[in-house]
């Protein structure tokens, strides 16, 4: 659905974009993850042909951005992280706008607008004007303006900025939703590392303007981090013949072990800490999370660079 060589964007002396080269699956859920300034909105607005990359190349939809944007806007959709009705319109009416805008008939676009509505949980507010509508129902609506035309590929950027966390859940779900009843190709930028790891089923992390990670999030935080396993003993004696045996390391009457597994490393550490006559007392399992991931690859905090 997406393939891109050496995709490159500078601004005057600035390179925004430094040579991504990626491909995206039909129907693949993909985060685009980085802080403030890493590339991820330009990559966007260069593979919705919004703006002309530089040098390399972006092919979306089998359609090269350059050449041929109108047969790329044609199958995408593109959520920007401002709302796009307008304050004064009835959301039903903007909806059916943007179907016509696609070609779509009127009666075509006034049933794809209904459908959009009922599947999105805009029924009770989509009559009124949009500037009377919450953030995130503005957030819904503009994602069904989005689909209004059935999109193979829709692009979301930074969705969730500025929603509460139960409207952030909520359009979590939709997302999800749209993927799984559509087979919809979706890619995102985000902030938020939770929604990453929680909806996203392959995590790509950018940093000056680089892709510097690309996996699922269980196998970027397994290769990268690992589970922290602590274990609590009776005596710093005990704790210091356990960090021998387990390779770890004391910290006072406990040891941390790295695991690829903690749960499962567990069980044999304390077997073979009873066979050396060490009692266990206490046993604490940390996962790792994205910005572990972040830490390790760039020595930088991605919480600590959004702040």
């Amino acid at each position: 659905m997406i393939a891109t060589r050496e995709l490159t964007k500078r601004f005057k002396s600035v390179t925004a974009v430094d040579g991504i080269t990626l491909e995206v699956a039909d129907g693949e859920l993909v985060a685009l993850l980085g802080p403030n300034g890493a590339g991820k909105s330009t990559t966007l607005r260069m593979l919705t042909t919004l703006i002309p990359p530089t040098g390399g190349s972006a092919e979306v939809a089998g359609f090269d951005v350059v050449a041929k944007q109108r047969e790329v806007r044609r199958r995408i959709g593109y959520i920007g992280q401002g709302n796009g009705a307008g304050h004064s319109q009835r959301g039903r009416d903007e909806l059916i706008s943007q179907g016509r805008a696609y070609g779509l008939p009127v009666r075509q676009a006034r049933a794809r607008a209904g459908e959009l509505i009922e599947s999105l949980g805009l029924g009770e507010v989509a009559d009124r004007t949009v500037s009377s509508l919450s953030g995130g129902q503005r957030r819904r609506l503009d994602i069904a303006m989005g689909l209004i035309h059935a999109p193979e590929l829709l692009f979301l950027d930074e969705p969730s900025t500025g929603l509460d966390p139960q409207n952030r859940a909520n359009l979590q779900e939709h997302i999800v939703g749209l993927r799984r009843e559509h087979g919809t190709t979706i890619v995102l930028t985000t902030h938020y590392l939770e929604e990453a790891d929680s909806i996203a089923e392959r995590v790509i992390v950018i940093d000056h303007g680089r892709i510097i990670a690309d996996d699922t999030p269980q196998r970027l935080k397994a290769k990268h981090v690992g589970d922290r396993v602590f274990l609590g003993f009776g005596s710093e004696t005990d704790a210091t013949t356990a960090a021998g045996l387990l390779n770890g390391v004391r910290e006072g009457d406990r040891v941390q072990v790295s695991a690829d597994d903690g749960p499962r490393m567990v069980p044999g550490a304390i077997e073979e800490l009873r066979t050396a006559g060490v009692a266990v007392h206490s046993v604490e399992v940390t996962r790792p999370t994205l910005d572990d991931v972040f830490l390790t690859l760039t020595g930088r905090s991605l919480r600590n660079e959004e702040a």
